[in-house]
């Protein structure tokens, strides 16, 4: 390991640069100027410490594919043999991590040996295969993120998952984990430009992810002037800037209907005593079919308390079979004493109907058919919060993040959750629907 880096290098002055080089002889400079501990900078390097997940989170140009480059490298030397490397598109599994300016094959080393002493050199890369080799027996297996079955089956003791938040099937992540099962100690390395995907998200609350992050400005010796002024130009002083130069997650999408400070200020831990409902729905907003690719089916319970405020109650959401959903909601409806089931039938609302009341068939079940934009619909339940009438009692982490992801004009399918919450607050609040007696206490 060198003793000190090259940016502390490039500090010294000339003289003292010469002098410091002139010790090494040529073949030592060459492992010098290939030393990844010399090259890096302090966020690039591979944490210490009992960790399964490393997140590098990093703006554009700000050296992520060169870090999972290296990082490949170093877990071959000390002993890995199985690596997967997943990105968006095989194209840029191949363009970018293998052969690309700073991938896998940028980066070898042809005098690398690893932890036991066996001979690594350069991988060979056999493109037919999906695959690197080194020559001490060590395998990177090559995918895309677009086609998450070929990972069922295959096994591995490292995994390196590139620009995460961009992956258009986060199913992929799930069959990938199962198959990160050889060795003492599997790890993953995902380097991403930060989004707010309910995956990264997820990652960075798991307890066993440590995160680092790095910004473009921090590798501008390294970019070209003409890249670098392009991207600020495009960029700084924007809110997006802060994503894409900095690393920041911006948590809100700009054009959002919700914002999380006026979600956390309307937020209330339990019923006020002197509330009782006037109105109580489950909503459903249901999936039809239950594959790795299918939707979630939105389940929300929420109600019209006699202070005419309103007050989402639980968050049922998940993957079901229409007969899995269809005894969730029947069960909430029991347990919460509701007025009635409300289930969105734009796919199927015959279906729908006959698979609730095939689990009771003393539900009372409303369809609801959407005639507006989800826009149209969503705006006046999003202005209940805006006013200060209308609460999560708790804390509901996924729907929470659908609030305040899901931009109306983006062209993007409104989340489930968000769905759900928008028919029960419709149903009970904005259609001004007949109020009934109070029947639910402060234990919900």
């Amino acid at each position: 390991m060198a003793l000190l880096t090259l940016r502390d290098l490039k500090k010294l002055p000339y003289e003292k640069r010469e002098e410091f080089l002139a010790t090494f002889s040529t073949a030592e400079i060459d492992a010098l100027f290939h030393d990844w501990g010399f090259l890096s900078r302090p966020e690039q390097r591979i944490p210490p410490g009992d960790w399964s997940f490393w997140l590098y989170l990093a703006g554009r140009g700000a050296g992520k594919t060169r870090t999972g480059a290296e990082t490949c490298r170093e877990w071959v030397k000390q002993g890995y043999k199985r690596i997967g490397m997943i990105a968006p598109t095989a194209g840029d599994t191949r363009d970018v991590m293998v052969e690309g300016e700073s991938g896998v094959l940028a980066c070898a080393y042809k005098g690398d040996y690893d932890i036991n002493g066996q001979y690594m050199g350069v991988p060979e890369y056999e493109p037919s295969k999906r695959r690197l080799t080194w020559q001490n027996g060590a395998i990177a297996s090559l995918y895309s993120a677009d086609e998450p079955e070929r990972l069922r089956g295959p096994q591995h003791d490292a995994m390196w998952a590139d620009e995460l938040a961009s992956w258009r099937r986060p199913e992929t992540w799930d069959l990938a984990m199962f198959g990160l099962r050889l060795g003492q100690k599997p790890r993953a390395f995902i380097s991403t430009t930060p989004k707010p995907v309910p995956l990264l998200l997820e990652i960075m609350r798991n307890k066993v992810t440590v995160m680092t992050k790095g910004s473009t400005y921090d590798n501008r010796d390294n970019l070209a002037p003409s890249f670098f002024e392009q991207v600020i130009t495009k960029y700084e002083g924007t809110r997006l800037g802060k994503q894409e130069l900095l690393a920041e997650l911006l948590m809100e999408a700009e054009s959002a209907l919700w914002n999380r400070e006026n979600i956390d200020q309307t937020r209330v831990k339990r019923i006020p005593d002197d509330v009782w409902f006037m109105r109580l729905v489950v909503a459903l907003d249901p999936a039809t079919t239950n594959k790795d690719t299918s939707d979630e089916t939105g389940i929300i319970i929420a109600g019209l308390g006699s202070d005419w405020h309103t007050y989402v109650l639980k968050d049922l959401s998940g993957r079901y079979s229409p007969g899995e959903w269809a005894n969730i909601a029947v069960k909430a409806y029991r347990d919460f004493q509701c007025d009635a089931i409300v289930a969105e039938s734009n796919q199927g609302g015959d279906m729908v109907k006959h698979t609730i009341q095939t689990a009771d068939t003393n539900a009372n079940v409303k369809l609801v058919r959407a005639s507006k934009g989800k826009q149209a619909r969503a705006e006046p339940v999003a202005a209940l919060w805006e006013k200060g009438t209308a609460h999560l009692v708790g804390d509901f982490s996924t729907l929470e993040d659908q609030l305040v992801q899901w931009e109306p004009l983006s062209g993007k399918e409104s989340p489930d959750r968000l769905d759900a919450l928008v028919w029960a607050v419709t149903e009970t609040t904005i259609a001004g629907q007949t109020v009934g007696e109070g029947r639910i206490s402060n234990a919900y």
